[in-house]
């Protein structure tokens, strides 16, 4: 049986720790569908869409590309449209758009960004001098994402070995943990599979503190994964334990 959990919305909590945006986190912490509330804010036609845009926003998106992509063009063509969206955005998160800003200043006046947890990403200008907005945005949320998911690794790894319970760690899968574990019964949890399950919440939820032990740096965000299970990665049932 595999054993798989995700972590719900790793780069928007990234985004909002990196950011420290006060709206974010209010959200994250009371457990508001950020993404749906985009999706009926800016009239999108799926929650899917709204997701889309907010982690190519944080990605140094633009109006300009938003109107040439296959999938926001239906929304709208108008280059226009998409500057208003991405200004209301901002205006709403205030702390990113600073955030973003301040990214920016850091690396063209240094042409560095130092991460809290002490990791560097250096930049250059392209050929024709300019700097790389997106991957000087994108380097910050998608690098600390997979330290994150190391540390929730890890710590799996170690617990897991040192419980006796029965399975492989297969893989991770960028904001996920997969583990392929024997069961008696393919249809529902036994008891190996239960405490797997138990054992991998555990350890998402602990990501946070183990961050903080490790860099001392406090990460003032709850982490939370969604575990699901089944014969193949196609046919899987949630678990609500």
């Amino acid at each position: 049986m595999l054993i798989n959990v995700d972590i719900k919305g790793l780069e928007w909590i990234v985004a909002a720790f990196l950011s420290q945006d006060k709206v974010a986190i209010e959200e994250i912490l009371s457990n508001v569908d950020q993404h749906g509330d985009n999706q009926k804010r800016f009239g999108f036609p799926d929650r899917t869409i709204a997701k889309i845009f907010v982690f190519k926003l944080l990605y140094g998106g633009t109006a300009w590309g938003y109107s040439q992509e296959s999938i926001f063009r239906p929304v709208s063509k108008s280059e226009k449209f998409w500057q208003n969206v991405i200004d209301q955005f901002y205006s709403k998160y205030k702390g990113i758009a600073q955030w973003h800003t301040e990214l920016m200043q850091e690396v063209t006046t240094t042409g560095k960004i130092v991460m809290p947890h002490g990791r560097i990403y250096t930049y250059e200008k392209n050929k024709h001098g300019e700097w790389p907005r997106t991957t000087i945005l994108n380097y910050p949320v998608q690098g600390l994402g997979a330290d994150l998911m190391m540390i929730g690794r890890i710590s799996f790894y170690r617990r897991f070995k040192a419980s006796g319970l029965q399975g492989l760690l297969v893989s991770s899968i960028h904001d996920s943990l997969v583990i392929d574990a024997p069961s008696k019964d393919l249809d529902k949890l036994d008891e190996n599979c239960y405490n797997i399950c138990m054992m991998l919440k555990s350890c998402i939820e602990d990501i946070p503190a183990n961050f903080e032990r490790l860099f001392k740096v406090p990460f003032n965000l709850p982490m939370r994964g969604e575990t699901s299970y089944g014969i193949n990665k196609k046919d899987m049932e949630v678990w609500n334990g």
